[in-house]
């Protein structure tokens, strides 16, 4: 009952703010639609299409049968636990967290697996990471290549910790079969069985695929648009806070990723350098702001999985992002040193000092913002011929199957 209460409260206290601020909150919905278009939605369209196809023609199956034995060693987790991994930290957040929700339902994982899978796949999209901010917001690309670098080694040092102290659980493979046969062989077998339990036509998997993609997608935008909206009506109160230890970029990160690592970006700190601006960007992006946990909690629903340990999870992940950012920018940036021309190395310095109000209306021009659409289509035909070069790998094993 209290719980309701406050929630009403809550919505009440939002809807009266929208109400005195109309102006505010409609620029700030805008703000959140431009960065869901440009960025977030050609990020995640193809990506999540070419997956749902992937899974309907029993590709995922043979991939997690060939990556079992990894997941298994490094993680505990069935092989079935890669096609979360790898949907996620390609397409960005929430994808893994839906992916690893369906799994959660199908009984594939324990909750106690389904719980650090998700927070192992709810990664950014790779894309944003290394061109919007590395060749957009910061001007110099291999940065973005540091920086998702850093969130990438922090997420997997998290979850080899979290697995090390984890309670033994037995791990198995639902999609596996006979254990006897080279890898390959194994692989071709997941490959048949995924293909006949599902059975839908082309045309038919393609439709629902495209559906069922674009639907996620305008569930992503309504929380982007939400967060934004919440950020900008919460500003006054948040912004002064944070501006007196400094930290003023935190106030947008708290809510929205996209717009905090903006923020982040051009946040003025004479005392941290450009390796405080990397450093914030990677914390933020590792936590996600309060729209990707959002995503994730809708992802979620109808299993077993709780939001509780999974923001605990992103806040862990965004200190260690921030802390290897620390520790690591020195040894990258003497060694790229050697191999980049003067310019290119790491040693920019950031833009003249911007109000919040500023940074958040510079960032979401959309000339500013450079588009993912040719990038995201380019990223997803290498994605498609890859599966295609190990569906023809795996064809004559599957001919061999038949014919025995």
């Amino acid at each position: 009952m209290a719980k309701t209460v406050m929630l009403a409260f809550l919505s009440i206290l939002l809807v009266s703010a929208i109400i005195l601020q109309p102006d505010a909150s409609f620029q700030s919905s805008l703000q959140g639609l431009t960065v869901w278009w440009n960025i977030v939605f050609p990020g995640l369209l193809p990506f999540l299409i070419l997956f749902e196809l992937i899974s309907a023609f029993g590709l995922a199956h043979a991939i997690s049968s060939l990556l079992q034995p990894v997941m298994h060693r490094l993680f505990k987790l069935p092989g079935e636990a890669s096609h979360a991994i790898v949907l996620g930290w390609m397409g960005g957040y929430p994808a893994g967290a839906e992916a690893a929700s369906s799994l959660r339902k199908r009984n594939l994982v324990t909750k106690q697996q389904g719980q650090r899978l998700l927070a192992l796949a709810h990664m950014p999209n790779p894309l944003f990471m290394l061109v919007v901010i590395g060749a957009g917001f910061l001007h110099k690309p291999i940065v973005g290549v540091m920086i998702a670098s850093v969130v990438w080694l922090s997420a997997l040092c998290v979850m080899l910790g979290a697995t090390i102290f984890q309670r033994k659980e037995p791990v198995h493979s639902v999609h596996s079969v006979a254990n006897d046969g080279s890898m390959l062989q194994r692989a071709a077998d997941a490959f048949r069985l995924g293909r006949d339990q599902d059975g839908r036509s082309f045309g038919k998997a393609l439709g629902d695929a495209v559906s069922a993609s674009v639907q996620k997608l305008m569930m992503i935008g309504g929380f982007m648009i939400f967060a934004a909206v919440l950020a900008k009506l919460t500003e006054p109160l948040l912004s002064p806070l944070f501006a007196k230890t400094g930290l003023s970029f935190i106030s947008q990160a708290f809510f929205e990723g996209h717009l905090g690592a903006y923020s982040a970006a051009i946040w003025q700190s004479p005392e941290a350098g450009a390796v405080g601006n990397a450093a914030a960007i990677a914390a933020v992006l590792a936590w996600s702001g309060l729209s990707g946990i959002l995503q994730a909690g809708y992802s979620i629903t109808g299993s077993d999985l709780k939001l509780l340990p999974f923001i605990a999870w992103r806040a862990a992940h965004a200190l260690l992002a921030a802390l290897f950012m620390l520790i690591l920018w020195k040894p990258i940036t003497s060694l790229l040193g050697f191999w980049l021309a003067p310019n290119d190395v790491p040693a920019y310095t950031s833009a003249e000092a911007l109000t919040p109000d500023q940074a958040v209306a510079v960032a979401l021009k959309t000339s500013d913002l450079p588009l993912l659409w040719p990038l995201s289509l380019s990223a997803c035909l290498l994605l498609a011929l890859f599966s295609l070069f190990v569906s023809m790998i795996l064809l004559p094993y599957r001919k061999t199957n038949r014919s025995a």
